[in-house]
């Protein structure tokens, strides 16, 4: 027997993560879709401060039930809930630690062994590892060529899969391509009451002007959720803060999954600041929607194909030896990921000096028809 006596469908698995390279070494790091503008001195401080005055409290435990953090969430939520005025309340909204968590105990809660977890490929990679973790199956159906998907083909799927858990990214990751709001009711009608399903707008604040927010369809559907994160638009990829809003119900389903003080009192607290300073942190997102649209044209006058994206990344390619496009980049500090269908390419939408670095880097590495890279 081997030694340690781990789960066998977990040996030899590697562990996932992006690569992390030290910035000294590779100067442009556009590989894992993070804010490149940081917080103002004045919001760190605010921050600092509420931190502080937590670390007071230490020998105490932190509200398990995250009260304040939940209220402010919500009042920040509610301004993409669509024209009802309805709004998200308070009891609507779960948080845990990255929108990772938020989608592992979504899974423990509604998957499990006999149930059945879908979503539609390419999309993000860690899904089928929450399948895999909370021991639920694992069936993935696929996009179009344009990373769309067909209605038909897809209500299909879940009408034969009957799952308990439909995950559907919007914007997709990696693709950056967002969902139509007719795509979530079709699918919120076919699971039914059998299942949830859950859009993950992780990058939502990044979606073009006219496209809605799928929590605008939360009072027409008690399956659907829909999830955040204050790790991209927020600049907050170091808080590690992740929510969702969806039917009471399913909130207090997840409370009986979720370990004891799950939120620490430090992470609440420093949530709370950020979201006190949302205007300033949120600011820079119209900004980097135009950086995007301006990459997008470049990579296509350039001869590359592009997925089109509401994300603040963009999937390009194809590439015969995408391997070593990527290592070409990097060999000239740029770092981006090597993710997604082969032969493509995706990299994040950071300042508009590291897209020009970007740009040069990858104009300096040409593929020859074998896939050979060249400087």
């Amino acid at each position: 027997m081997s030694w340690p006596p781990i789960r066998p469908e977990l040996a030899g698995i590697e562990p996932y993560g992006a690569p992390q390279l030290p910035l000294d070494q590779v100067p442009v790091q556009l590989n894992v879709n993070e804010n490149p503008y940081g917080p103002s001195p004045e919001c760190v401080a605010d921050i600092a401060a509420a931190v502080a005055a937590a670390a007071a409290t230490l020998n105490r435990y932190p509200d398990r039930e995250f009260t304040e953090l939940r209220t402010a969430l919500a009042a920040y939520l509610s301004r993409d809930a669509g024209p009802s005025g309805a709004g998200i309340a308070p009891e609507q909204v779960w948080a845990a630690n990255g929108s990772n968590e938020v989608m592992l105990q979504l899974l423990q809660a509604f998957g499990g062994p006999g149930r059945t977890a879908v979503s539609f490929a390419p999309t993000y990679s860690m899904y089928p590892e929450y399948a895999r973790d909370s021991m639920t199956e694992w069936v993935a159906g696929r996009r179009e060529d344009d990373f769309s998907l067909d209605l038909a083909k897809a209500r299909a799927l879940v009408e034969e899969v009957r799952p308990s858990v439909v995950l559907l990214p919007s914007p997709n990751n990696p693709t950056g391509t967002a969902l139509p709001p007719e795509a979530v009711d079709v699918l919120c009608r076919a699971v039914g009451e059998a299942g949830v399903v859950v859009v993950d707008e992780a990058y939502g604040e990044f979606r073009r002007a006219g496209v809605p927010s799928a929590l605008e369809l939360l009072p027409s559907h008690r399956n659907l959720v829909v999830t955040r994160t204050m790790s991209k638009a927020f600049a907050g990829a170091g808080l590690r803060l992740g929510y969702l809003a969806a039917d009471p119900a399913i909130c207090d389903a997840i409370r009986v999954v979720r370990l004891p003080y799950h939120l620490s009192a430090l992470t609440q607290a420093a949530a709370l600041a950020a979201l006190r300073h949302a205007p300033e942190l949120l600011g820079k997102v119209d900004e980097l929607r135009a950086e995007r649209d301006r990459l997008v044209t470049w990579l296509k006058e350039q001869g590359h194909d592009v997925a089109e994206s509401d994300a603040n990344f963009v999937l390009f390619g194809s590439f015969a030896d995408r391997h070593a496009v990527w290592q070409g980049l990097l060999d000239h500090g740029v770092l981006i990921r090597e993710t997604g269908p082969d032969g493509w390419l995706r990299v994040s939408v950071g300042t508009s000096e590291e897209m020009r670095a970007f740009r040069q880097a990858l104009t300096s590495v040409t593929v020859t028809e074998t896939g050979r890279v060249t400087a």
